[in-house]
């Protein structure tokens, strides 16, 4: 937990679930993975989301191997002015 701008606290991490990889109807993108965020629904709930369900587009270090799908993850949310 973090102070934020107004004195609230602010969470900066929350689980979410891999969902596969970045995709279109004929390929595969396994360097970015679609990542479903705990209580994100909407697109307006997260900045750069992918689709209108609240997906979010992320990328590793490493791109994920296949068993790593339907996996859970901790997701870092770290302010950003990109």
């Amino acid at each position: 937990m973090v102070k934020g701008r107004q004195g609230e606290c602010v969470r900066l991490c929350t689980r979410g679930k891999v969902l596969e990889y970045k995709r279109s109807k004929s390929n595969k993108y396994p360097n970015t993975s679609l990542v479903q965020i705990e209580g994100v629904n909407t697109k307006e709930e997260v900045d750069w989301p992918h689709g209108k369900s609240g997906v979010v587009r992320s990328k590793f270090k490493s791109n994920l191997p296949p068993k790593f799908m339907e996996a859970k993850v901790r997701v870092f949310m770290y302010p950003s002015n990109i």
